[in-house]
């Protein structure tokens, strides 16, 4: 019998735990249903969102490289309205499908009140994310670096949104940040941690052309790909071991292949998110990376994922 992938998450129960990175493959309602109805993702995420449609930066401003991606996108989005009626409209269309999650990252605190204030009004029932973590906003900190301004602003927002929220991190290098970050996170009732965004401030250079490859912040940007998985994964399993067990984790970094996906679900993580493979592979790869992962469990006489969620070894 073949490893069974159906993860629980809260109340929801999905075929895999595999899901796009908010940013990859879900700018427009077509690619958000391409990921929910035609291919193998387990669950989807809309992309982070603004109060209003927002251009991004200035291309280029991606660039695929050998071991992985840099960017400086700039929260490019249709806007709240557009993937909040998306979301609405498929609750009504088809009630017993999948929860979705929803990506809000505001340029200010006071967007994402905002827009988690109409969240909270309408009737959306999935999850959100509220993302602290871009580093690709010219002149605006990735704001999960100031533990103060992290703690104001989760005061505020469960000071009235009481559906299931989760936050999205920046990766930390430091016990002592991993260790301040989890006693904030720990005093609310949050449902998740997403572990991690991009590495921020990264460089890659054309050689040939001797010049940076991305064109906002003079060619610094975001590091995603296969560079990032060993802090990816430190990431995730610091806070496995830091946070109350009711918080779960999403794990996101370097996954593109069977092996990354167990690898990330060993440290602790529930869902697993997918960016820069998902770019330079389209959603073909999650059929190929559930494939892999199945092949990795039966051969280690696992039938479910729980069997080893989290149960990375130390050596004695």
């Amino acid at each position: 019998m073949s490893a069974d992938l159906t993860t629980k998450f809260f109340n929801a129960t999905y075929t895999n735990p595999l899901m796009n990175a908010s940013g990859v493959y879900c700018m427009s309602v077509e690619e958000l249903e391409e990921l929910d109805h035609n291919c193998n993702a387990g669950a989807f995420i809309t992309k982070s969102s603004t109060p209003q449609f927002r251009q991004g930066n200035p291309e280029p401003r991606y660039y695929p490289v050998p071991l992985g991606s840099i960017n400086s996108m700039g929260l490019p989005n249709k806007g709240f309205d557009y993937y909040l009626d998306y979301v609405l409209n498929r609750q009504v269309i088809d009630k017993d499908n999948k929860p979705v999650f929803f990506s809000v990252a505001g340029m200010s605190i006071a967007d994402n009140l905002e827009m988690l204030h109409k969240l909270q009004d309408s009737e959306f029932n999935g999850f959100t994310e509220l993302n602290l973590s871009c580093p690709n906003v010219p002149g605006k900190p990735q704001v999960a670096y100031d533990f103060d301004l992290t703690l104001e602003i989760l005061t505020q927002v469960f000071s009235f949104f009481k559906k299931p929220l989760g936050v999205k991190l920046p990766p930390y290098f430091d016990f002592a940040h991993f260790d301040t970050m989890a006693s904030i996170l720990n005093q609310f009732p949050l449902a998740y941690v997403n572990c991690i965004n991009s590495v921020g401030n990264g460089l890659y250079i054309d050689v040939e052309s001797e010049t940076v490859v991305v064109k906002p912040k003079n060619g610094f940007g975001g590091i995603g790909g296969d560079y990032v998985k060993p802090t990816a994964l430190a990431n995730v399993r610091a806070f496995q071991q830091r946070l109350k067990p009711e918080i779960k984790i999403i794990g996101t970094g370097g996954i593109k292949s069977g092996q990354d996906a167990f690898e990330h679900l060993l440290c602790g993580a529930t869902m697993l998110q997918v960016g820069t493979q998902l770019m330079k592979e389209g959603p073909v790869c999650f059929a190929r990376i559930e494939t892999e992962l199945k092949e990795i469990m039966d051969k280690k006489g696992y039938k479910t994922i729980d069997e080893f969620r989290g149960k990375l070894k130390s050596i004695e």
